[in-house]
Parts: structure tokens; C-alpha cells; sequence
């Protein structure tokens, strides 16, 4: 799905009409897609877009230009993006809105995705999140009782450390995912999610959209995510 500039503060459903009375000139974002996401409608809301755009250094084109601090926020990223080139920009966004002297307490940050389910737009919340960028030394993370690192690679590997389990480390990928994590849940436990940088920002959804669906009931989730070399 193609989602087109918006140069409106809008409802969802003012979005959708606006979607297919865009200009044809204008420039488009490729959105991730995602599978029946929590959240389909949102009000009151404003939207920022990053544009993959090989004539740019980093291939990254942001407009901020409509995003208003009170609203919540749209961040419609294109899906060929890197995790390298997208996370950057998305760090500025949050900032600025965090420091704000007008920002809205209430107000919450979300990625625009296409829904295949729903053949409509859905979206996935990361207000909380707290995106630590190039940790070189991967042991920022410490492998601890309560701490169990996931490891997404650039290959589809996923490595989870579970330092009270033998074998140590769980070999995972996209497929089985769901059934590794809920067989590893248990209560007092953090995950901490760690993402290779050369990911594509499809890849990072379709993983959070994974372990958001897994439906975890005892551990819990960092807030803090690593974008590691």
C-alpha cells in the first residue's frame, strides 16, 4: 500500500478519503504491512513521513512539517528504509515532541502499517519505546536471572538467551517465534529486544507485530530497544 502526503490535521476516516484524491505527483511512502493490528482507528491526529529517496546522503527524505504536538502522531515510514536510516530520524521525533512546551501528556505515537487483513490502514504504537542506537558492546544488556536479550539478525536468525534454560541459547526465526516465546514466559522475567541495524523497517514491524500477537501473560517487555551494528 502507497500512502500519500497529507497537509491536514485529520481523522482517520478524513485520511482514507484523502488517500485516493491525492495528487498522483505527489511523493509516496511504501508502508510496512502487518497482519489484523490492534489498533485501526485513531482521532485527532498528525502525520510525519519518512521517504526512501536515493537522491538524499542517507537515502531518507523526513517531512515534519504538519506534525502537531498535541495530536498523536502518525509516522509513516517507508518499509524499504533500514533500521540505520529510519531510527535516527524517529529519535528526533520523539524528542521533540518530549520537550515540547505545548505537547499533549495524553497524546501517543504510532507507526502507519497496511493491514492485510482489513485491507485498510492499521497501526502500531511505540510512544514508550526508547531506541538506544549502535551499541557496539552488546553487553550493555547484561545476560542476567531476569533479563533474557532477543537477538533479531539481518539473516532472519533470532537468538533467545535464557540464562536458566539448557541449551543457553534458543535458535528461533520468523516462523516459530510465537511458540518460543510463549514456551520461555514466565513471571518476573524482561525481554530486551535487540535489532540488527541493517534490518528493513518491514522486517522490525513484521518481528513487533509477531511478539505483540504472542500475547505474553507473565514476563514483560523493555521499553528499551536496541539498533546494534
Amino acid at each position: 500500500m502507497m500512502i500519500r502526503k497529507i497537509t491536514k490535521n485529520l481523522t482517520i476516516s478524513g485520511l482514507l478519503s484523502l488517500l485516493f484524491m491525492a495528487c498522483g505527483k505527489d511523493k509516496v511512502v511504501l508502508l510496512p504491512e502487518i497482519n489484523q493490528a490492534k489498533t485501526t482507528q485513531i482521532q485527532d491526529v498528525s502525520a510525519a513521513y519518512l521517504f526512501y529517496d536515493e537522491s538524499q546522503p542517507d537515502s531518507v527524505e523526513l517531512n515534519r512539517r504538519n506534525l502537531i504536538s498535541t495530536t498523536n502522531w502518525l509516522i509513516n515510514v517507508d518499509k524499504r528504509l533500514s533500521l540505520n536510516q529510519a531510527i535516527p530520524h524517529i529519535k528526533f521525533l520523539q524528542e521533540k515532541k518530549s520537550k515540547s512546551s505545548h505537547k499533549n501528556e495524553l497524546a501517543k505515537n504510532y507507526f502507519t502499517c497496511n493491514d492485510l487483513i482489513i485491507k485498510n490502514l492499521g497501526f502500531l504504537e511505540f510512544t514508550n519505546i526508547n531506541y538506544v542506537i549502535n551499541t557496539l558492546n552488546k553487553s550493555t544488556t547484561q545476560v542476567s536471572k531476569n533479563i533474557k536479550p532477543i537477538n533479531f539478525d539481518a539473516n532472519g536468525d533470532i537468538f533467545i538467551l535464557n540464562p536458566n534454560a539448557k541449551p543457553f541459547v534458543t535458535l528461533s526465526n520468523k516462523a516459530t517465534l510465537i511458540e518460543d516465546l510463549k514456551r520461555i514466559d514466565s513471571t518476573g522475567f524482561v525481554w530486551s529486544l535487540r535489532f540488527d541495524k541493517k534490518l528493513s523497517f518491514q522486517e522490525y514491524i513484521s518481528y513487533k507485530a509477531l511478539i505483540e500477537k504472542a500475547q505474553i501473560q507473565n514476563a514483560s517487555i523493555s521499553n528499551e530497544e536496541f539498533i546494534d551494528d
